[in-house]
């Protein structure tokens, strides 16, 4: 998908139905030249671009991961002063309300998201035309559509908990304040119906990459079982992902991140970006081509010579000393999680290195995982910036896994163990700090391993929250509150949907 897939039509999503008649003739939109809904979906190749557009507001969901850190104290919001990106800081110290542009914009591009699955499935037998359109490999692209559905609403939930749920087609302003807030247990269950529809039919391997695998599907099954603490059918789905043997673990944790190591075998699914082109938006920023929160996480006014690797950012998301010390010693994950700039700086004399230190919650360390590297942007450098998001890692599935099999209610501690253990023995590069806990210090040892393995990948807030720890982890988390986000006020006022409790 990586160069060429991320390209989407906007117009799908824009299309209104054109019908009507004068006094005495039926109108045709055509006679004027007009182009409408029936003129889409009218071949094999449309249903292929058309699918395309559905994946194209996973990038708009940029700054969801560098919440899953900011929210916790693992990151500080970091910027260039107190009211540098309002919204993050307001989620950084707990003050944020229903007026925060961040949260309105992951929820609008994830409901985006799902009006144009939605679209894809209301003409998945006939097109608007009321044709059947059938063609090779149909299913299989629709079970991409319906991990996508399913990616979007998990996404909703996680932030929000009960949120809209429409499946069968897409809406119009005509809809407005007649859908309500639905359960999440529905969500929940609607995902679940998607992701086991998509498992049916996907292909384990796809040719362009970034495409949507079974595997894929298993993994994010798996996860939004965890989330609901089913975890008998987790460590099932789980497991199917790791006995498959479609993945592996690269020595090196540093390749994973790195250009050349995107959908490598390590990565189960990533999101993909791209610079193909130099488009840019400064109105828009979140919705360009590149990854926006690359540059946001970078060193503010980094400059080196021609040998020095990294390009300036804004100095957002910054890595915080308590999860500096959650590194043990011997753990190889560390240096490559945080880039320490000051003693970067020591370390190459010959790079020339000079920077700004970060005005605000200032750390003197930055997320290396994400950190803007030179040569991979274009056009306007900022916004364009190519590097993937890993959405979800081999070393998460086999971490999900542990937990799965270690909270079941028939506990295997020894396959726990098993998965535990190949993620630390590739942060160590040995066996000698292998775990041998068991029963409840073995399921701590497996949050304690996501926190260092996932770190400043947007996971440990929802961690900490679904596994009931948020209280007392994260500084200013309101227990009965802050487990979700608030609904975004123009969607209640728009919408008369019901704000999440204490907002």
């Amino acid at each position: 998908m990586k160069k060429q897939f991320i390209y989407f039509l906007s117009l799908v999503i824009g299309l209104t139905g054109f019908t009507g008649c004068t006094k005495w003739t039926d109108y045709n939109p055509r006679e004027d030249f007009r182009i409408t809904e029936m003129d889409y979906l009218q071949s094999e190749s449309d249903y292929r671009t058309m699918a395309v557009s559905v994946y194209t507001p996973m990038q708009w969901l940029t700054h969801a991961p560098m919440i899953g850190d900011i929210a916790t104290n693992d990151a500080n919001s970091g910027g260039e002063n107190a009211s540098d990106v309002l919204s993050f800081q307001q989620i950084d110290d707990f003050t944020h309300t229903p007026v925060n542009s961040i949260l309105t914009e992951l929820w609008q591009a994830a409901y985006e998201g799902i009006n144009r699955a939605n679209y894809m499935h209301q003409y998945k037998a006939l097109n608007p035309a009321g044709q059947a359109v059938n063609f090779a490999g149909k299913d299989a692209l629709y079970g991409e559509i319906y991990f996508l559905r399913a990616y979007y609403y998990f996404h909703l939930v996680r932030f929000f908990g009960d949120v809209p749920l429409f499946v069968d087609r897409r809406l119009s302003l005509s809809d407005s304040r007649k859908l309500q807030r639905a359960p999440k247990t529905e969500v929940y269950a609607q995902i679940e119906r998607d992701l086991a529809a998509a498992i049916a039919v996907l292909p384990p391997t796809q040719v362009m990459k970034g495409r949507i695998t079974k595997y894929a599907a298993q993994a994010l099954l798996g996860k939004v079982l965890l989330y609901q603490n089913k975890f008998e059918a987790a460590a099932t789905t789980l497991d199917a992902v790791i006995t498959s043997n479609a993945f592996s673990l690269p020595s090196d944790f540093a390749s994973v991140f790195l250009a050349s190591g995107e959908n490598g075998p390590e990565s189960v699914f990533e999101i993909q970006y791209s610079n193909n082109s130099p488009y840019y938006n400064w109105g828009g920023s979140n919705r360009g081509q590149g990854n926006l929160a690359v540059q946001m996480c970078g060193v503010r006014g980094l400059n080196g010579n021609a040998s020095m690797p990294y390009a300036s950012g804004w100095s957002f998301n910054l890595p915080t000393t308590s999860l500096a010390n959650a590194f043990v010693a011997g753990d190889r994950r560390k240096a490559v999680t945080i880039l320490e700039i000051e003693a970067y700086k020591q370390a190459n004399p010959g790079m020339g290195i000079t920077y700004q230190v970060a005005p605000y919650k200032n750390t003197g360390m930055y997320n290396q995982k994400y950190h803007p590297r030179k040569g991979e942007t274009s056009g306007q450098v900022e916004l364009n910036y190519s590097n993937n998001y890993r959405a979800i890692r081999y070393a998460d599935v086999l971490l999900m896994a542990a937990e799965a099999y270690n909270r079941s209610a028939t506990p295997n501690d020894a396959k726990a163990q098993q998965y535990l253990n190949q993620v630390r023995a590739r942060a160590f590069g040995n066996t000698q700090n292998n775990s041998t806990a068991t029963g409840a210090a073995l399921r701590q040892a497996i949050w304690d391993e996501r926190r260092v393995e996932l770190a400043m990948e947007g996971d440990r807030f929802f961690d900490l929250v679904r596994t009931g720890q948020a209280a007392s982890k994260i500084t200013g988390f309101v227990a009965g509150k802050h487990e979700v986000f608030p609904i975004p006020q123009a969607e209640v006022d728009i919408s008369v949907l019901t704000q999440n409790s204490g907002y």
